[in-house]
């Protein structure tokens, strides 16, 4: 499409825009009855307004039937989990018994590195992206010491090529196969929180694979954002949080994906609770774990029916709007905004930003990660304080994501416009 850098046409989009009416679906911050510009759904999405709702329901049944919810309840608790699974496999192209909403994002990898991260003689090693997600790096750090190696060998990191702010494929899958003979397991984001890099995940597995090791993903930055298909790429686990541009709220309930080939496989280690045992005699209270045959098998305890409604919420707004829709109006707006912003620029006499999320469709989601060259945490501030809502990561970093749900072609002009002002001082 033949962008323009005006209201009007930025008006026009949003008139054409399928997905218009979805907006209204959510809360969005507001100062003096003004409301804000939210782009921020990189880091905790915005409440939907049937969340309360949700929550609700779920107190007027605790109140009136207590444990009989379970059973009784219009929608009997047992059940709610079911109502998850469906929405959350659409999204990261899975089947639905291959997802399991549990926990959070950290617990969830602890999890399935105690079944996947199996670690035999020299075939030790854990291929990871360099400036993961500390979480992420902490949990390898820990699990690796658990096994009594030293992480500063088994954890192998790849990082950008000097001067270069993005990790190349190909250099990803060299190192695959220089460690063939060493590599235990190959764990990445999807999407890298900082530069917002889209990872190859289709062809890091398939390679990763042939070297006989296991695949998992961090689907943290990448759920909910683009188009995932853990089933048919054949990635072995993956987890994610559902507070990001899931809307799940602050701390959401995480989710899993086991590939079904595991399910049944009764050599796979696993931390094992209650809730994941087999239903048909859970209630039987006997020694001995029997899991479910789904990826609810790798489930722990009771769960928390408030958190599961929260996100209900959210995924109720998602199948509404449909999957294939969202993900198209995120690549028109993304371009959009990269449009935008590329104006900007072009009102300096040299560039102001330098762009570190990668340009080609295919390696981004709704987040541009901005390297400010000059007046970084000037330039931050300034937009926090003219009601922009975007993020600051060191050393001269302001991240941002234009939500296909909830934010605007005019809400992204009026950034720009914004932008220009600031720099200009």
């Amino acid at each position: 499409m033949n962008f323009q850098p005006t209201l009007a046409f930025a008006q026009q989009l949003d008139a054409q825009d399928a997905l218009k009416n979805f907006r209204n679906e959510f809360i969005i911050p507001a100062e003096n009855g003004t409301a804000k510009q939210y782009f921020l759904g990189n880091s905790l999405g915005l409440q939907p307004k049937r969340t309360k709702e949700k929550l609700q329901t779920i107190l007027h049944d605790w109140a009136k039937q207590g444990v009989e919810s379970f059973f009784h309840a219009e929608q009997p608790w047992m059940d709610y989990h079911d109502r998850l699974t469906g929405p959350l496999s659409k999204i990261v192209g899975c089947l639905p018994h291959e997802v399991t909403v549990m926990n959070s994002l950290s617990v969830n990898l602890h999890l399935m590195l105690v079944s996947f991260y199996r670690p035999q003689g020299k075939r030790c090693k854990i291929l990871c992206e360099a400036k993961a997600f500390p979480s992420d790096q902490y949990m390898m750090e820990t699990h690796v010491r658990n096994h009594g190696y030293d992480p500063a060998d088994a954890v192998v990191e790849i990082a950008p090529r000097p001067g270069e702010h993005t990790i190349r494929n190909e250099d990803i899958l060299q190192k695959i196969v220089e460690l063939r003979d060493e590599l235990a397991l190959v764990l990445f984001a999807g999407i890298n929180y900082y530069s917002g890099q889209v990872f190859d995940m289709q062809t890091i597995t398939k390679l990763a694979q042939q070297a006989g090791a296991k695949v998992g993903f961090d689907l943290a930055h990448a759920a909910g954002n683009i188009e995932i298909q853990l089933h048919n790429w054949n990635v072995d686990f993956a987890c994610w949080c559902n507070y990001k541009y899931l809307n799940g709220g602050p701390g959401a309930i995480a989710a899993a994906y086991v590939h079904e080939r595991y399910h049944k496989d009764a050599s796979m280690q696993r931390f094992a609770g209650w809730w994941g045992y087999e239903k048909a005699t859970r209630f039987q209270m006997e020694k001995g774990f029997k899991p479910i045959q789904t990826a609810e098998g790798w489930q722990l305890g009771t769960p928390p029916l408030l958190l599961y409604a929260s996100l209900l919420a959210s995924l109720e707004i998602v199948e509404e709007a449909g999957w294939s829709n969202i993900n198209a109006k995120r690549k028109q707006l993304t371009a959009y905004f990269w449009y935008i912003l590329d104006e900007v620029n072009k009102t300096q006499a040299s560039p102001i930003i330098e762009f570190i999320t990668p340009r080609n469709e295919a390696e981004h989601g709704c987040q541009v990660s901005m390297n400010m060259l000059q007046r970084g945490k000037e330039i931050y501030t300034a937009l926090m304080e003219a009601g922009y809502f975007v993020d600051w990561r060191e050393p001269s970093v302001i991240r941002l994501a234009p939500v296909p749900l909830y934010n605007t072609f005019e809400e992204v002009w009026k950034f720009g416009e914004q932008l220009k002002k600031i720099v200009s001082r």
